[in-house]
């Protein structure tokens, strides 16, 4: 199943491990705190308690969203970059 992952840590460090943990069970970084990929049940709780682990008494949150495909095709974007005139927007839906 995809799954979506945020995180808002304070130390660098922590914030450090858990990007190369996300990395590690092939998430793809979308965000600067947000990761994207497939996870099965098993895997994602592996990652879970990882993130726990290299988390500890730490100031942070960590979000797990698993998406199904049916909602996952559901998904739009709005995307604005600089390869774009200025002013213009694309849009999608796939």
């Amino acid at each position: 199943m995809k799954t979506l992952l945020i995180y808002d840590i304070e130390k660098d460090k922590i914030r450090n491990k858990i990007f190369q943990a996300c990395k590690d069970y092939g998430l793809q970084h979308i965000q600067y705190s947000a990761f994207f990929g497939e996870l099965n049940t098993n895997r994602r709780e592996e990652l879970r308690q990882r993130m726990r682990r290299i988390l500890g008494d730490s100031v942070g949150k960590i979000y797990f969203f698993p998406i199904c495909d049916k909602d996952l095709r559901l998904a739009t974007q709005v995307i604005n970059t600089s390869e774009l005139p200025i002013g213009e927007i694309e849009e999608t839906n796939d």
